[in-house]
């Protein structure tokens, strides 16, 4: 399907009344994690639109243009509006944020396998893995906090388990810039990709950025501002993967296009019936803004949209699924890894000295890191909490991952002037203890494995 040979079956004005506007919200109980990352993802979308179109008005001086700018904005944020509101009063702060991280981890994964750029699947890879710490570290303070178990917030789709630790995250900003896309006609597929993963993480760090001013506890406001400022990184990560060399108006076109093919992919993926009529309505507003802003490229650059997207025709839709052996192979061959300039090197062996000072000056002294010292704390104080809750999954049987405490003194950050033990959960794929002698994983960590058993046993 090609957007720009299609038009909008709506006819009339893109506003709707506000009976129209106001939409009732999914039961948290009851609404497919899915669904929920969908609409974030989308609310996203939306805002990284809003805001592009706010930068270009104010740079340009033709009042004509930016009445027409002004039009698409009114509508998008018409639509932001709407899918705010599909998350219930009664899901909390913390709650959504779980399916802030759902979304990173699956986006990112679904993303990764499907790009042809090896530049911008390696900016995925990388940041996949400090999302996926994030999730475990927010499923922690959730647990913490309230009792509540984000595996089932998760629905089991995505592992929540140690990434590449969130302490290691925080790097000078010189090494969060990649590669731009420099291809005069760059795969259809990696150009979705960068913007839709920039918009998302936008997303995200503004989410945390207001959250952390409204959270109650110091644990949850440092938390959340620790990981928003890795969050930033991402942003400035996956922005600089964008073509640098199109216009502002061609940029316009492919944000529309962008939205196009994301509204797509969630009416063709949503299993609710009355959010996929959302996603058709959004979908046919997208096209009229889509085609308002290839009349503006032919008005105001005399192009076509075949000189920006040339291959227009819509790849397969993007698919919120569980990756979890795609991420459990990027966990094992690149957790110990960091970023200098625009490559990823080993932090073991050869870490940057950007990497290096700035780590001295913002986690010195560690207990200042709320990241780790968080953690620390909750299993410190719910050890026993947690081997209950591996009792729980054994008595149901499930094939799951299982949590094991491990000490691990020698940290990443020897010989950089940070001492300090770390103490972190590690979880491995167990399928049970009738099925554990010989496993794989039970080999490689068999005296770690050993001890585990040895704690519960004796509970």
């Amino acid at each position: 399907m090609n957007p720009f040979k299609m038009r909008p079956e709506r006819t009339g004005d893109l506003f709707v009344d506000w009976e129209k506007f106001w939409v009732k919200p999914y039961n948290k109980n009851e609404v497919n994690p899915y669904t929920r990352t969908r609409i974030i993802l989308m609310n996203g979308t939306e805002f990284e639109n809003v805001w592009f179109s706010h930068q270009f008005s104010r740079s340009v001086g033709d009042d004509e243009l930016r009445r027409k700018l002004a039009y698409i904005r009114k509508s998008e944020q018409q639509q932001q509006k709407i899918l705010t509101h599909l998350k219930p009063a009664d899901e909390s702060a913390l709650e959504h944020t779980i399916g802030y991280e759902q979304l990173a981890v699956d986006l990112t994964a679904h993303l990764a396998k499907r790009v042809n750029d090896k530049n911008i699947k390696s900016a995925l890879d990388f940041a996949l893995l400090e999302d996926f710490d994030h999730l475990y570290r927010y499923a922690d303070y959730l647990d913490f906090t309230t009792g509540e178990h984000a595996e089932k917030l998760v629905g089991g789709y995505t592992e929540i388990t140690p990434g590449r630790p969130t302490i290691s995250h925080h790097r000078h900003p010189y090494d969060s810039i990649r590669y731009p896309m420099t291809d005069k006609c760059p795969a259809t597929m990696d150009v979705l990709a960068a913007n839709v993963i920039t918009a998302a993480e936008q997303q995200t760090m503004n989410y945390y950025m207001n959250t952390a001013a409204l959270w109650p506890d110091e644990i949850g406001r440092r938390l959340y501002q620790e990981i928003g400022m890795v969050e930033e990184q991402h942003v400035t990560q996956y922005g600089s993967l964008l073509k640098p060399c199109m216009s502002r108006l061609e940029n316009l076109l492919v944000h529309q296009y962008v939205e196009c093919w994301l509204y797509w992919s969630c009416y063709e993926t949503e299993t609710d019936t009355r959010i996929r009529g959302i996603w058709q309505f959004m979908f046919e507003q997208e096209l009229k803004h889509l085609h308002i802003a290839l009349e503006l490229l032919r008005q105001y650059e005399k192009k076509d949209w075949q000189e920006v997207i040339p291959d227009a025709e819509f790849p397969a839709p993007l698919v919120l699924e569980s990756n979890i052996e795609y991420v459990r192979c990027v966990l094992g061959s690149t957790v110990n890894d960091t970023a200098c300039r625009e490559r990823y090197v080993d932090v073991r062996t050869n870490a940057p000295e950007t990497f290096i000072r700035y780590q001295r000056m913002v986690n010195d002294p560690v207990r200042n890191v709320m990241s780790h010292t968080f953690i620390e704390d909750y299993i410190r104080k719910n050890g026993e909490v947690i081997a209950l809750r591996w009792r729980q999954i054994r008595c149901r049987s499930f094939v799951t991952v299982q949590r094991i405490i491990y000490v691990w003194e020698d940290s990443l950050f020897a010989g950089i002037g940070i001492r300090s033990h770390f103490i972190c959960h590690l979880w491995h794929v167990i399928p049970g203890p009738d099925v554990l002698s010989g496993h794989c994983c039970a080999k490689k960590y068999n005296s770690i494995v050993s001890k585990l058993w040895s704690i519960l046993n004796g509970l």
